[in-house]
């Protein structure tokens, strides 16, 4: 008897421990690719779905462990000097209120809808960061007036679409400064952490409040992500590039599979 109960504990302990063995190295790779070439949240968003984590709870999860890592690396541009006060300070708001505005939305979807959305979206989003894409500011020099309203008119954008769904959000941001609102890199780099910490506080904000976050398993893939990302800083290079990009159509490979084998079955 004793035996059979020790027996049915492992077994429990292990079917909760499946979705840190599967999230967990995950969202190491994901840090790493990050830091290597960007776009980990490819890889991080499919690995609660290949867990098994539903659809809502998963955005919000994956919300939690990207704020850990958008922290540090925004304190760590701002020790650098890489952020300008007053674009900052006008782009704040309007991502906090953009972000709101996609969490609030995709919380009002459908786990079912939710699940058949992001097995197209997730594919494209994919595709549009593989492309090559050129980051060099537009020559054509902007007042500050303007630069800040383009600012602003992106962190509002961007930040719908982080708060719905979010992979992609820190290029897509980078893309947007660098060659609608005529921004440096360098600056365009440090603005951009820090819209993208304000959108990720605002999204994570509205999946606490509906209890779509899972705590224990957000800090432990958050600890992952960030020593992904401290491993892939040392190994910024082209052919580490290329071997994020084969880690990330893996996963969405896995991803896709799987939730169209869901999809078949409850039909």
């Amino acid at each position: 008897m004793n035996s059979f109960l020790q027996l049915n504990e492992i077994i429990a302990f292990f079917s909760d421990s499946i979705p840190y063995l599967i999230i967990c190295p995950l969202a190491a790779v994901a840090g790493f690719v990050d830091a290597v070439a960007g776009g980990g949240g490819l890889i991080s968003l499919p690995a609660f779905f290949i867990a098994g984590v539903p659809p809502h709870l998963a955005l919000g999860t994956n919300k939690l462990m990207s704020t850990f890592g958008t922290s540090i690396s925004t304190w760590r541009y701002i020790k650098a000097g890489y952020v300008s006060f007053l674009p900052a300070v006008c782009c704040i708001p309007c991502a906090f209120a953009g972000s709101s505005l996609g969490a609030i939305l995709v919380l009002h979807v459908s786990a079912a809808y939710l699940k058949v959305m992001l097995l197209f979206l997730l594919p494209a989003t994919a595709c549009f960061l593989m492309r090559k894409r050129s980051l060099s500011a537009n020559t054509e020099n902007f007042s500050v007036q303007k630069m800040i309203v383009a600012g602003m008119i992106s962190a509002s954008v961007i930040g719908i679409y982080d708060g719905f769904y979010g992979p992609g959000t820190g290029i897509f941001l980078i893309l947007s400064l660098t060659l609608l609102a005529h921004m440096r890199l360098a600056q365009a780099n440090g603005l951009t952490k820090i819209i993208n910490l304000s959108t990720d506080v605002a999204g994570l904000t509205v999946f606490i409040s509906s209890d779509s976050v899972i705590f224990s398993l957000g800090i432990a893939a958050a600890a992952f992500n960030i020593a992904g990302n401290y491993v892939g800083s040392g190994f910024f290079k082209l052919r580490g590039q290329n071997g994020c990009r084969l880690v990330m159509i893996a996963v969405i490979c896995i991803f896709f599979v799987k939730v169209m084998y869901e999809i078949v079955g409850e039909l």
